[in-house]
Formats: structure tokens, sequence, C-alpha cells
């Protein structure tokens, strides 16, 4: 009778840590749930889950500890990649290091900063191909597009973060031809960095190109009465004498 007894305590333990892991399982309609059940059943001896209670807790503490680690090692990788992406596009070497930045990506896909890296770098590249191979325009348009979508991403993630503003308004207004929308990133730009006269430069281009020629000259005098640099300051003037110019022809 007492073998019996502890017979049937045996299968109601086995059924109950069964269920535990079945319950595990079905709750990890989440991959990290169906690995723990994957687990569990792996360490057993007989291949199978744990047979006591504390070999189950066990085998969740190395689990979530093998999870712990992977998850630092791989955000050090990410950093490696990051670095690395960093060290050549300071060399101009941008292709490559697009490639580290996808890499980077796949470590960390919430960084606006690896996206605005992207940007430039892709950026860049678009502009150095130049033919070397006949499908040299369709490779140079995905640059293009791989920037500006870097660039978005990145606003997407951090909605303030200017330099990601700036990349995009110079790519929208000296390499794509799309002033308006130049226009509209440095408005939000200048709100946050108004003294910046780099900007401002880039910004009375975008009102040339849209031919509103007032409102260049606006932001020429802007630069006229804030910069302290001669030379930009002489820059600023001849442009906008070259545009009064051209009103009072």
């Amino acid at each position: 009778m007492k073998k019996f007894k502890e017979f049937v305590a045996a299968i109601l333990l086995i059924a109950a840590v069964g269920s535990f892991v079945y319950f595990m399982y079905q709750r990890g309609s989440t991959k990290t749930n169906r690995e723990l059940a994957k687990r569990i059943a792996e360490i057993s001896p007989r291949g199978g889950p744990p047979e006591t209670i504390e070999g189950l807790r066990q085998a969740i503490a190395v689990y979530e500890d093998q999870i712990e680690r992977n998850v630092r090692e791989g955000a050090q990788t990410g950093v490696y990649w990051k670095i690395l992406a960093t060290r050549l596009a300071d060399r101009n070497m941008h292709q490559d290091a697009l490639a580290a930045l996808e890499r980077a990506v796949y470590f960390n896909a919430e960084d606006p900063v690896l996206y605005y890296l992207t940007g430039v770098s892709a950026g860049v590249a678009a502009k150095s191909t130049v033919g070397f191979s006949v499908n040299s325009e369709m490779e140079r348009d995905n640059y293009y597009r791989l920037s500006e979508n870097a660039y978005l991403r990145a606003l997407d993630l951090e909605i303030t973060y200017t330099r990601a503003m700036y990349g995009l308004a110079v790519l929208y207004i000296f390499e794509l031809d799309r002033p308006q929308e130049g226009i509209n990133q440095l408005e939000r730009y200048l709100q946050i960095q108004s003294s910046d006269i780099s900007a401002l430069f880039v910004l009375a281009r975008g009102y040339f190109m849209l031919e509103n020629y007032r409102q260049a000259v606006e932001i020429y005098d802007r630069i006229i009465s804030r910069t302290r640099d001669s030379k930009l300051k002489e820059e600023a003037l001849a442009n906008r004498d070259f545009i009064m110019g051209m009103l009072y022809e």
C-alpha cells in the first residue's frame, strides 16, 4: 500500500511538472517561453522535464543565466561593430562602414546614432557611384534611398535628433532636388539650433531653388547680422547681391 501511494505521488508530481512545462510552452506563444520549455526538457537526464520541483527551478535558473550572458555579449558585440563603422567612415571607407553598420543594427535596432551614421555613409557612397558598372545609376539611387530612410528612422527614434534633421535637409536640398522637404527639416532644426550659420546658408539655398528670392535674401541678411566670420559674411553678401540683381533686373 505504501509503495502504491509513493507511486501515485510520483505520478502526480511528474504530471504537475509536465503540466507546468506545457503551460509555459502554451503561454509561450513567445519564442522565449518556447525555448524555456525546450531547454528544460533538454537538460533532464531522461530527455524530459526534471522530475522534481527543485530540478525545475535549477533548470530555469541555468537558462535565465544563459539568456543574460547572451544579452550582455550581444550588446557588447553591437558596440564593437559601431566603433568599427565609425572608424571606417572616418577613413572615408563608407561602403565598408555600411556593412559594419548593418551588423551593429542587428544587435541594437533602436539606436538612432546607427541610423544617422548610415544616412551619412550611404549619402557619400551614392555620390561616389560614378559609373564603374552598368548598374551604377540604380546603385546610386539605392544608396540615396537608404540614406533618406536611415535619417527618417533616426528621427522616428529621437524626434529632436538635430544631426539627423540637418543631414536629411542637406540630402533633400543638395542631392535629391526636394528643397521644400529640406526647408521643413531646417525650420525644425533652427528652432533648436538657432545660431547655426551653416544651416542658414543651406536654408537660403533651399529658398533660392524654389525661386522664393525674397525669403532667401532675408536669410542672408540674418547671416550677415549674426556671423563674426568675415569670410562667411562676404559669402552671404555676395549671394544676397546676386539675388537682388535678379529681383531688379
